[in-house]
């Protein structure tokens, strides 16, 4: 399946999984980072970062995946650095 919404030639890399005070802990990382202002808006329903863009998708998979974890007692968070890329973690209770 096609990255989207990476920089040109990014990839995406699952990092590692461990087991951690009774939790999995998942890590994936991908280049290229994103603004500072988009960072609370990510795991909303229909958000588009770049409203510009014409795909055709709608926004919902980072919301789909949210309420996956939760459902599931978990969580997932994004941070983001200039230079660094971008980490989402998810932690999922092993019980």
């Amino acid at each position: 399946m096609p990255i989207q919404y990476n920089q040109e030639g990014g990839e995406v890399r699952l990092m590692g999984a461990s087991k951690k005070h009774g939790d999995c802990w998942l890590s994936a990382t991908r280049d290229g980072e994103f603004r500072r202002r988009i960072l609370p808006h990510l795991f909303e329903r229909f958000y588009r970062a770049d409203q510009s863009r014409t795909s055709g998708n709608t926004g919902l998979g980072l919301a789909i995946s949210k309420a996956i974890v939760e459902a599931h007692g978990g969580t997932i968070e994004v941070a983001s650095q200039p230079d660094a890329g971008t980490t989402f973690t998810v932690r999922l209770p092993l019980t």
